[in-house]
């Protein structure tokens, strides 16, 4: 990380970032060579010092391919942007700004209770909600889960 005075090492502050961010950019590889985002909604936790992110996705499609192909991902979540003005002067204008990057590997829940948990932290994570799902539920969608052991935050606060 090149601003170290902007790097963010506590897990609480991590985790508050996580918390207060919505979407989360899920990077993959695609079979070309070439990177591909797609931006999901995510619940996580923070299981033996790793990030674990639960998404949820349509039972088929490109990202679900990619993913059984190659599961090792990167995820990308920010919050709290904001312009810092310059003036008249257009370098010194800006961004504040609370980041997460992480690399780690991804895969399709199959365990019916996780999938349920996943699709609880999903919610709570967008609503600040707890609600209770069954496996009814659960078996309409694909659940993701990114477990993240490798990642850096930082932010940039006026």
């Amino acid at each position: 990380m090149r601003r170290k005075d902007r790097e963010i090492k506590d897990m609480d502050q991590i985790l508050d970032i996580a918390g207060r961010a919505k979407i989360l950019r899920l990077g993959l590889m695609d079979d070309d060579g070439w990177p591909y985002i797609v931006p999901l909604n995510y619940g996580f936790e923070a299981v033996d010092g790793s990030l674990v992110f639960y998404m949820h996705s349509a039972k088929e499609g490109h990202k679900l391919e990619l993913i059984r192909r190659n599961p090792k991902v990167c995820v990308e979540l920010e919050c709290d942007t904001g312009l810092v003005s310059g003036g008249d002067v257009p370098c010194r204008y800006g961004l504040t700004y609370a980041s997460v990057i992480g690399w780690g590997t991804a895969e399709l829940v199959e365990d019916e209770q996780e999938k349920i948990r996943g699709l609880e932290l999903l919610m709570k994570n967008q609503t600040g909600r707890d609600f209770e799902m069954d496996g009814r539920m659960a078996s309409t969608v694909a659940v993701l889960k990114a477990v993240v052991p490798r990642f850096t935050a930082k932010a940039r606060r006026q």
